[in-house]
């Protein structure tokens, strides 16, 4: 039996971040992970994240995978793949399943790190092959590089289902609709947004009944639900689909920490059955950790900083740090944790939707949550979604309290400010000059932000906005300038294209339109 200070099991942001933690203490970690490959979800995950700097804010999921793969091998930190943990025993024994044999080791704490597993609903046809999981999609198109399909049906909007469905347009297939049992959109608004501006539709209160077809999906049959989410007869609809991808939520993966004798607790509000937790992550046996989303549903953010702290009680525990270096760490890690918990997407307030207005006052948008795109009406209500100035300028349509403000930093001359609460909605320094850099465009997270020009030309306007698809357009192209909902508006014009290394694959594309149409046009449509 082989003996480790501490044993991490899974390798995704909050085993590897945990492991990192350790080791930079001077622990001797060993960390253990089902796949052929570490990282976890990182990999999957093309998007840029929201936070701050020390969240990884508008760094994409992949790149912060690699950076902490390398920090790791740089520590030496070992990590073993295609081991399966089997399960957890008296005396923090451990078995694992490599090559074929099963191997024990011991460890004096163990951080369990194992994630979670999509949910699935059924309905008539869910097992044809074409029905899958969202994280499914993701491994297809980001790690494998192949289409999920030609015409997907998307079932879910949360945050989830949202980022996947424009990844799916991303990777060239067309999203028919995104459904959701729910009367309203689950995810950011800015998520649902830049999808409703490309085209896509959403039919809230709607449930997916039947998958068509036999060895394949050959379309899908979608029903409105009553108050009880139950399909009512008669509002059927058929539509014309090759794939039906699965985004209702995540279940922690808790069996290890069950089979290790954790007290546990079905807490709906963290996804599931969990184990009950210290404050410290340490579950009801003494050197037996959590961290991440076993732990209850977050976002990748939160997990790292999640792994970083419980590390770090293991550390001081082991005698690594003294409980004044451990208290001063601790510390940080809450506050960091802190910002990510707050707003109106704060796990606490977990499937509320009594929310009528911001923390700033503002009414928030029925549309939005309805439709997944704001009125020019509604948006007129928020400062710095209705602003104009002679010139260039920038119009910022985010409209909820997410924690993120990397549009504060990008801009060098102050023009934008958040504040130190990450929730609050970005502001408009009236006094401060648009250089129309671009920067904040291509660094907000939720592609939430325009740059304008009502005087580019007599009688006609510019209007910048962030593009990450492909074919790029080139300047002097000529096409349609859609609206929120992506409906065509009037004739455009590119103009402008800027990608520069620091825009991280975000090009920033200016197109020219008549002067009416300036506070409408948001996206940009090739003519066929």
């Amino acid at each position: 039996m082989k003996r480790h200070e501490l044993i991490v099991i899974g390798a995704g942001p909050a085993g590897l971040s945990a492991a990192i933690e350790a080791k930079k203490n001077g622990m001797d970690v060993i960390v253990f992970d089902e796949n052929q490959r570490p990282g976890g979800q990182l990999f999957k995950q093309i998007h840029k994240f929201f936070g701050s700097k020390e969240h990884h804010a508008k760094t994409r999921g992949f790149i912060i995978g690699q950076q902490l793969l390398k920090e790791a091998e740089d520590l030496g930190v070992r990590v073993e793949l295609d081991s399966t943990v089997m399960g957890i025993y008296e005396n923090k024994e451990v078995t694992v399943k490599q090559n074929g044999e099963v191997h024990h080791y011991k460890g004096d704490a163990i951080i369990i790190a194992t994630g979670a597993a999509e949910n699935m609903i059924p309905f008539k046809g869910w097992n044809i092959p074409g029905v899958i999981g969202a994280g499914a999609a993701q491994t297809m198109m980001n790690i494998q590089g192949v289409q999920p399909g030609s015409k997907i049906l998307m079932v879910g909007s949360g945050n989830v289902g949202l980022v996947v469905s424009f990844q799916l347009l991303q990777a060239g297939c067309e999203v028919a609709a995104i459904i959701d049992a729910a009367p309203r959109v689950g995810g950011y608004g800015v998520h649902a947004a830049k999808l409703a501006r490309t085209g896509v539709p959403f039919y809230l209160s709607h449930t997916v009944v039947e998958a068509k077809g036999t060895d394949r999906v050959t379309g899908a049959v979608i029903a409105q639900v009553d108050e009880h989410f139950q399909p009512i007869p008669g509002t059927e609809k058929e539509l014309d689909v090759d794939t039906i991808c699965i985004a209702v939520g995540l279940t922690p993966m808790s069996q290890l920490a069950s089979n290790a004798t954790c007290d546990m607790e079905l807490i709906p509000q963290k996804g599931g059955h969990v184990a009950l937790l210290s404050e410290y992550g340490e579950t009801s046996v003494e050197g037996i950790y959590c961290a991440g989303d076993v732990a209850g549903i977050e976002e990748a953010s939160s997990a790292m900083i999640q792994g970083r702290s419980v590390a770090s009680h293991v550390s001081m525990k082991a005698g690594y740090l003294t409980e004044d270096e451990f208290e001063s760490k601790y510390q940080g890690y809450q506050e960091a944790l802190g910002q990510l918990r707050q707003g109106m997407f704060a796990p606490k307030n977990k499937g509320r939707n009594d929310f009528t207005e911001t923390d700033e006052g503002y009414p928030i948008s029925k549309t939005l949550l309805a439709h997944g795109y704001m009125t020019e009406e509604e948006l007129s209500k928020f400062p710095a979604a209705s602003y104009q100035k002679a010139g260039i300028h920038p119009v910022i349509e985010c409209t909820q309290n997410i924690p993120c403000n990397p549009c504060q930093d990008a801009c060098h001359f102050g023009c934008i400010k958040v504040g130190e609460n990450i929730t609050r909605l970005p502001a408009i320094d009236e006094e401060k000059k648009c250089t129309g850099c671009g920067l904040c465009v291509a660094s907000c997270s939720g592609q939430a932000i325009f740059l304008v020009d009502e005087t580019y030309e007599e009688g006609f306007a510019s209007v910048t906005f962030p593009y990450e698809f492909l074919p790029m357009p080139k300047i002097g192209d000529k096409g349609k300038a859609l609206d929120r909902q992506g409906k065509p508006v009037c004739d455009a014009e590119i103009v402008g294209i800027k990608k520069t290394p620091i825009m991280d694959k975000t090009a920033v594309v200016t197109m020219k339109v008549p002067l009416e149409y300036v506070h409408a046009a948001r996206f940009y449509r090739a003519e066929v």
